[in-house]
């Protein structure tokens, strides 16, 4: 059985193939559920074919590129997620904005930039979402959202990110106890280093040595753990930072 089958989920942040974004739209749509996702700056027909992707599970599918650290951004969205889709029931809050910085290089326009991506635009969709289906009169509803291993130790380097992710574990907490009542769930999910595509063949060879089970995160891992967090299954949990790295050892 469809384990997400009659819901609507906006998943942010899916702008290439090999993302966390995408293997969760796609687990998403494979368990029935509508999809309506975002892009930034990804190549010229990337919606277009994804979309298609998507709509060849059976389900509805809508995208569209926007720029998250606008500050009407939130409301955009779920206009548009609305109109084109139906309305939403999941959220995943994938986008994130990451650079290089360390005590050197960090600035207030570097802690701007993450803050308007990785913290503003996840709360004011996270409270726009819970507000809608409050007026809408609907109990439930899951938002999950994604953060990193700043909380397992240091992230040498990306001083801004760790700052901005340490932002939604707490905020996912707090969010968590006072949406209870109407039987939304909010959790966040650490992947670990995972293998989308952003590491050099050294540095993977690195890491791939400190995972315990002997093979690096794949996309798939955080988009299991995203499709039971979503499903009636995962409803009892709730305000938690659920650290699923396979082992990964920090040394």
């Amino acid at each position: 059985m469809a384990r997400l089958k009659g819901n609507t989920a906006v998943i942010t942040g899916v702008s290439h193939n090999r993302g966390i974004g995408a293997a969760i739209a796609r687990a998403f749509a494979a368990e029935g559920a509508n999809i309506f996702f975002t892009h930034w700056q990804a190549e010229p027909d990337w919606g277009y074919r994804f979309q298609k992707e998507i709509e060849e599970f059976g389900v509805r599918c809508a995208g569209m590129a926007i720029d998250l650290s606008d500050r009407a951004a939130h409301v955009t969205l779920l206009d548009a997620a609305a109109e084109q889709v139906s309305d939403p029931t999941i959220l995943f809050n994938n986008a994130a904005h990451s650079t290089r910085d360390g005590y050197e290089l960090l600035d207030a326009d570097t802690l701007d930039a993450h803050y308007a991506v990785n913290v503003r635009a996840t709360c004011l969709l996270s409270v726009e979402f819970t507000r809608r289906l409050r007026q809408a009169g609907h109990r439930g509803g899951r938002i999950i959202n994604l953060t990193s291993g700043q909380g397992q130790g240091p992230m040498i380097g990306e001083l801004a990110y760790v700052a901005s992710k340490g932002a939604i574990s707490a905020f996912t907490l707090s969010l968590s106890a006072e949406v209870a009542p109407l039987g939304i769930t909010v959790n966040a999910i650490n992947p670990g280093p995972t293998d989308t595509g952003w590491m050099s063949p050294e540095l993977k060879e690195q890491l791939l040595s400190q995972f315990l089970m002997g093979r690096m995160g794949q996309p798939e891992d955080a988009a299991r753990l995203a499709v039971f967090l979503a499903s009636e299954e995962g409803g009892w949990i709730t305000g938690q930072v659920i650290n699923s790295e396979g082992g990964f050892l920090r040394r």
